[in-house]
């Protein structure tokens, strides 16, 4: 019987420890930040009913759902005539449930199976798995992490603003220093295009207006033309075109230019209210700037992301001196729960892309060495004396907090100091025959070459401090 070589599904990935303690640090920063905030955690199961997902993302998105196969005879219930009908009527036979496509749908689900244990507004986080059938390929796969945070049951803007606030400290205390939080809102983007006489063309008019840095003037242009956007309407977005200053008079200006439309006029309000709030909170976002020297919140007319989702503002974020696309994104939403009977709940929320910050903190070679590592020190042993005098110096290090481990057997001084090496363990206790007989233990800096001898008790309380 040959033996089948090991593999994993298309689209899934292992991850290591060195890739999973990088990982957890940056899950660490984001969790934390959003408990000071007052999120909690939210979890859900990695199956949902299939009912409960399908029609909520559209027919590409239900084709990307994985099925799960009802347990047993999965096609005891079909028919020859099922089968003449399709997949599509088949599936509805032999499956009931389904993987997890993403964290919003399921959230809903809670907030209107629990409305009556829970307090609103609700506040929470979820950082859990989703699984697409997706074709994969570079930066897109099957099975990734979701981190998201929203809260349901108020339409404050002062979320908006604490919105804001989460993502620029998350990416401060992650070492990032050139990022731009775009912010725009629906109804400006409805505004627009009533205002040229376009009604309802927002997206096709957004998607064009956002190369204008590539493609200039007259490519916008022509680009329009081709969506089949009048001259005449044309014409009309050039103040766009000319929109500059601080993001407050860049407001002043889009007054004065939607000022006859209902939406528009909505849409403004909503954004002064959210600096106002921001100013109120002394935002770091308002007054910090990037090395270019704009400020890292930045309204952006082009922002367009979700429109038959979102109704309020929109986010979205960059890294500037990365190769990377957008890291984060999200906006309000007025009717969440309303797919599952539940309607006029507002909510606002936004997710980080983890798989995407963690490739921006490599490139940027932003990752602390302290990320990298678990155990702080390694004992060393040459025989079975030496490791009866690591082992209660080991159960010492370990109740004053220290990780430490004691390498299991007595192998050559090399190949223990190599094991050191490849955790990147950054101490090593070598314990011999001259170091019990004088009570005092060499510590090696494994960094620095550097080595210094300590009793047993200084030892815990250099690696302690």
């Amino acid at each position: 019987m040959s033996k089948e070589k090991p593999s994993i599904p298309k689209g899934t990935r292992d991850f290591g420890p060195a890739v999973v303690v990088k990982r957890n640090y940056i899950f660490g920063v984001i969790k934390r930040t959003f408990e000071t905030y007052g999120y909690l955690p939210l979890e859900t199961p990695a199956m949902e009913q299939l009912s409960v997902l399908t029609g909520k993302y559209g027919d590409e998105g239900d084709q990307l759902i994985f099925k799960i196969l009802n347990s047993g005879d999965f096609l005891g219930k079909t028919t020859p005539a099922d089968l003449a009908q399709g997949s599509k009527h088949v599936i509805r036979k032999i499956s009931e449930k389904a993987l997890r496509y993403d964290l919003t749908v399921p959230f809903a689900r809670f907030v209107v199976m629990n409305r009556n244990e829970i307090s609103f507004p609700f506040k929470r986080y979820q950082i859990q798995p989703v699984w697409r059938a997706d074709r994969p390929q570079r930066g897109r796969y099957r099975e990734f992490y979701q981190c998201d945070a929203d809260v349901v049951g108020t339409n404050s803007l002062l979320c908006e603003a604490e919105i804001v606030q989460m993502i620029n400290e998350v990416l401060t205390t992650l070492g990032l220093t050139d990022f731009t939080i775009k912010i725009n809102h629906r109804g400006v983007l409805a505004g627009i295009a009533e205002a040229i006489g376009e009604k309802g063309r927002e997206s096709e008019i957004c998607v064009a207006i956002d190369k204008l840095d590539k493609i200039g003037k007259e490519g916008v242009r022509k680009e329009l033309l081709e969506r089949g956007i009048t001259t005449e309407a044309i014409e009309k977005l050039e103040p766009l075109y000319e929109l500059a200053g601080s993001n407050l008079e860049k407001l002043e200006q889009l007054t004065q230019l939607l000022s006859q439309t209902t939406e528009g006029t909505r849409g403004l309000a909503d954004l002064r209210e959210v600096w106002k709030y921001l100013e109120l909170l002394q935002s770091k976002a308002l007054a910090s700037e990037n090395p270019s020297g704009q400020p890292r919140l930045q309204l952006d007319v082009t922002l367009a992301r979700g429109l038959s989702y979102y109704t309020g503002c929109i986010f979205e974020v960059k890294v500037n001196n990365a190769n990377m696309g957008s890291i984060s994104g999200g906006g309000r939403y007025d009717n969440l729960t309303g797919m599952f009977g539940l309607s006029g709940v507002s909510g606002v929320g936004f997710s980080f892309g983890v798989d995407r910050v963690y490739d921006v903190l490599e490139e940027l070679q932003l990752f602390p060495d302290s990320s990298q590592i678990g155990t702080k020190v390694l004992l060393v042993q040459f025989d079975k004396e030496s490791e009866e005098h690591a082992l209660p110096l080991l159960q010492q290090l370990r109740d004053a907090g220290v990780a430490a481990e004691l390498y299991p057997e007595a192998a050559k001084l090399k190949k223990q100091m190599s094991y050191a090496d490849q955790k990147r363990i950054p101490y090593v206790i070598l314990i011999g025959s001259e170091e019990i007989a004088t009570g005092k233990l060499k510590l090696r800096n494994m960094l620095s070459g550097e080595q210094q001898d300590l009793t047993a008790s200084e030892l815990v309380q250099f690696l302690a401090n």
